[in-house]
């Protein structure tokens, strides 16, 4: 995602719930094998029904991304790289299971991550045809254009794929040098090119891609069809635990999930405020929950806009300022939200707001309700 959070980037505010139009820019289509439940991209580590290409290669530091992402201890963006993303997860996951809180992949955390050793790091999965009927355009940065478009879509279908896989398009690249899976007949061989260059993908074509879970989805529960589409979109399941309460440390850069009993269910990394907007330290609680959300653009309460700027009603989308989801908390304009920039995740500074990737936005907002506590401390 290439939209700059800088012209939004004191106050996040003034959200609203917006359904999206299925065939927008860059937008999400009914997958034809599945009118209900997950897309057809969904893992299914016991009986794969895709290609079965081997991977060439081990990637362990990837295998353990994606283990603890399933397990709800989510490191980011899956990208085959250690770093504080990854070592929050491994926190979360040795505190669940009563390890001693390293952080790093010790004797006994290797143990007990051993059970799930037969997942592998990565599958081959085939681009629906039906996504060749979405139309990917680049966005303009202004806000006066951003607020003419339908919805602030998926400018690729490479970054479409990484946010349905919960990476980049750099690593996607990795994974299919030259456009082929790494391991096919045909693949370029040999140590891969620190950045190679983006493969071209198109609807039809295999690819390589992180062999990501927790995305199977009983559409039974999703009232909302739209949000359906978004979760399906996004590789977000719908079993997820509920939460009753939420803590996020702003030193650590983590927020953490605790189920009725107090045992912790998922952690997440997240970016919060900077000292021009600091994180509101406190107790809070949950109003509500916005999906798809349009976004209230007011220059008189953003730095760095231009004297001359208008207030815009920004539509939604993934590539929205406040991404998938907003959830609104009892401090006045202050949430819980997405991003249209994965990456940042826990490298930059947020508005005051607790910003996620917007996969696990989606995620917590299936976790949390009214009743879910919500504690910010420093």
């Amino acid at each position: 995602m290439r939209l700059s959070l800088a012209a939004f980037a004191p106050l996040c505010l003034l959200v609203s719930a917006c359904n999206q139009e299925a065939e927008q820019q860059g937008g999400t289509l009914p997958p034809a094998s599945a009118p209900s439940g997950a897309d057809q991209l969904a893992s299914n580590d016991a009986a794969p029904s895709g290609p079965t290409i081997a991977d060439p290669e081990q990637r362990p530091v990837m295998q353990m991304q994606v283990v603890l992402e399933r397990l709800g201890f989510a490191p980011g963006v899956i990208d085959g790289k250690e770093g504080a993303s990854l070592a929050n997860a491994v926190k979360g996951f040795q505190e669940a299971r009563a390890l001693p809180v390293t952080g790093t992949l010790d004797e006994q955390t290797r143990s007990a991550l051993s059970q799930w050793d037969a997942i592998p790091a990565t599958r081959v999965v085939t681009i629906p045809e039906e996504w060749g009927r979405i139309a990917f355009v680049s966005l303009p940065t202004s806000p006066a254009e951003q607020a003419k478009l339908d919805g602030l879509g998926y400018e690729s279908l490479a970054e479409k794929l990484a946010e349905r896989f919960h990476t980049t398009p750099e690593v996607l690249a990795q994974l299919n040098p030259g456009g082929r899976p790494a391991g096919a007949r045909g693949a370029a061989a040999g140590p891969a090119a620190a950045t190679p260059a983006p493969p071209t993908f198109a609807p039809g074509q295999q690819i390589r891609v992180p062999n990501i879970g927790a995305d199977r989805i009983d559409a039974a529960t999703i009232d909302d069809s739209h949000w359906l589409e978004t979760l399906r979109s996004l590789g977000v399941g719908t079993d997820q635990p509920e939460v009753a309460r939420i803590v996020v440390d702003e030193s650590e850069g983590w927020l953490k999930a605790f189920d009725s009993n107090d045992k912790l269910v998922a952690i997440f990394t997240v970016t919060t405020g900077s000292r021009h907007d600091p994180l509101p330290i406190g107790d809070w609680g949950i109003k509500g929950k916005a999906y798809n959300p349009t976004y209230a653009y007011d220059p008189t309460l953003l730095r760095g806009a231009p004297d001359d700027a208008a207030e815009q009603q920004l539509p939604p989308g993934p590539n929205g300022p406040v991404g998938v989801v907003w959830i609104d908390l009892t401090k006045d304009h202050y949430g819980i939200h997405g991003t249209p920039s994965p990456e940042t995740i826990g490298r930059a500074q947020s508005n005051g707001c607790v910003r996620l990737t917007n996969w696990d936005a989606a995620r917590l907002a299936l976790m949390v309700s009214g009743s879910t506590k919500v504690e910010f401390r420093k």
